[in-house]
């Protein structure tokens, strides 16, 4: 390695490439091509090979040296134990048992969760929307003369769009959506609900951390399951959304027909019908609903975002 980084750039290697020359050399479709042809005619020199390896370690270091972190030792394993979760020697292995899963070792980058806020230029943070079923506003449009339904995933929808349009990175968590992929395994049974809410949680933590403003949208109708979720997530990052519609008016408009079907016994263990919903005691933000006021689902979303600027979560 010593004698790559010491070649004239310009100049090729004729032997087998070494390891971080094969992995730059297979980064394209051309150098791959360069690549099998075991270094005959390859145009990637030692110098820039290994120069452009190079770069986002210099970039993991100078980041790691903005924030006042030193290395233990000038050591490659100490380094890397420091910046990447490597290890040097047995004394660093610390095995943990978590669940059903044992043997487990959590791993570290330098690049870390203030980094990617100081990126996106936002903090990372979970908006959680709950309500009972079919949770909804009306708004009149006199234009069209019509009633739209404003319901938790609308308001989601609304909110991740007023966001984007002010350069924010959001993503939306829908509990019907993520029925059709990540718990599509799970039922509407009480324990199964119970892990459908864990999962969404758990995802929406690698969301906040990874930067971005995750709103969850579903009903989650315990109490002790949303503290969970909040549980998991640093003090702040975890702001409950309210949609507060009195039982009635959601029976009334009942936009997918379910309160209809569990009222008829076609639906067991429905919230509202024949299982509770209880209500948040502390949340961060409250939507009521309130007689002859219909509010559109923008002007929702900016209430949600004036949380937002409040706390400074829209900058980094």
């Amino acid at each position: 390695m010593a004698a790559l980084g010491n070649q004239t750039p310009g100049l090729c290697k004729s032997s087998v490439l070494d390891f971080f020359d094969a992995v730059h050399a297979k980064s394209t479709p051309s150098k791959a091509a360069a690549f099998r042809s075991r270094g005959k005619k390859l145009e990637i020199c030692g110098g820039a090979a290994r120069s452009s390896f190079l770069q986002p370690i210099k970039a993991m270091e100078a980041s790691a040296n903005s924030k006042g972190k030193q290395a233990r030792s000038s050591s490659a394993g100490d380094v890397l134990s420091n910046d990447c979760g490597g290890f040097s020697g047995e004394s660093r292995l610390r095995m943990s048992t978590v669940g059903n899963s044992s043997n487990i070792v959590w791993h570290k980058c330098s690049v870390e969760k203030s980094d990617r806020e100081e990126l996106l230029n936002q903090k990372g943070c979970v908006i959680w929307i709950t309500g009972l079923s079919g949770s909804v506003f009306e708004a009149k449009y006199w234009t069209t003369v019509a009633f739209t339904a404003i319901g938790k995933s609308t308001l989601a929808c609304a909110l991740s769009c007023a966001l984007h349009a002010r350069g924010k990175l959001t993503y939306i968590l829908d509990g019907d959506n993520c029925r059709h992929g990540l718990n599509r395994d799970l039922s509407f049974k009480a324990d199964d609900r119970a892990e459908n809410i864990r999962r969404i949680g758990e995802v929406a933590k690698l969301f906040a951390d990874s930067g971005v403003i995750c709103i969850a949208s579903l009903i989650s109708p315990f109490r002790k399951e949303r503290d969970a979720c909040r549980a998991l997530l640093p003090e702040g990052d975890f702001i409950e959304v309210y949609m507060d519609v009195p039982l009635q008016i959601c029976e009334e408009r009942d936009p997918k027909g379910l309160y209809k079907l569990a009222r008829a016994g076609k639906i067991k263990g429905f919230t509202g019908v024949d299982d509770p919903y209880e209500p948040p005691l502390n949340c961060e933000i409250v939507l009521h609903q309130r007689e002859g006021v219909c509010d559109s689902p923008t002007v929702l979303a900016e209430k949600v975002i004036s949380y937002l600027e409040r706390n400074g979560y829209l900058e980094a």
